[in-house]
């Protein structure tokens, strides 16, 4: 085990990002107060920097959004919310027809020295009728470029081939192993 913290409530998701990163990570669950900005890079990194303070050893912390080009950048960092209180017919109901989107994580990792983050994007588009029955967040709503399925259509191996938390987490893996 290497001496880093992942900052998540989610012990899968930490699961996962230990598998892909090949060493088993120390998960945390700190409840942190995230600034209110549309911008992951903002969130993550005020996450990242309160955690620190609290843990005081090397960590990351992910955040994700969902940026819909037509609604000028909503969701944004405010996806996970604007799932939980309106769901994804809503969110798709906001546009008028497919509309060009992008997801976007951010890895933020900081040792009490160095802060970095690394960004992974996919490009898509909203579908107005939610498709697909791995029901995770928005996924029934994205599609993404180049993809004839919803990431909710699409089985855990084919939207990790060319997820946007995949690219961050390889560029994390690289700087970090």
């Amino acid at each position: 085990m290497k001496d880093i913290y992942f900052i998540t409530s989610n012990k899968n998701k930490a699961q996962e990002a230990s598998v892909f990163l090949g060493f088993q990570l120390r998960q945390k669950n700190i409840d942190l107060p995230e600034i209110q900005d549309l911008d992951v890079l903002a969130v993550s990194k005020h996450k990242a920097l309160m955690a620190f303070e609290i843990v005081g050893k090397p960590l990351f912390v992910e955040d994700t959004g969902l940026y819909i080009e037509e609604l000028n950048g909503f969701p944004g960092a405010f996806a996970k919310m604007a799932v939980q209180t309106l769901g994804v017919e809503k969110i798709a109901g906001l546009v008028s027809g497919p509309s060009s989107a992008y997801a976007k994580t951010v890895i933020t990792y900081h040792d009490g020295k160095v802060i970095r983050q690394f960004i992974g994007e996919k490009r898509g588009v909203i579908q107005k009728n939610p498709r697909g029955k791995n029901n995770f967040g928005w996924d029934p709503i994205f599609q993404p470029e180049g993809e004839i399925k919803t990431y909710a259509e699409m089985t855990k191996k084919q939207k990790v081939a060319v997820s946007h938390r995949t690219k961050a987490f390889a560029k994390f893996k690289k700087f970090f192993t």
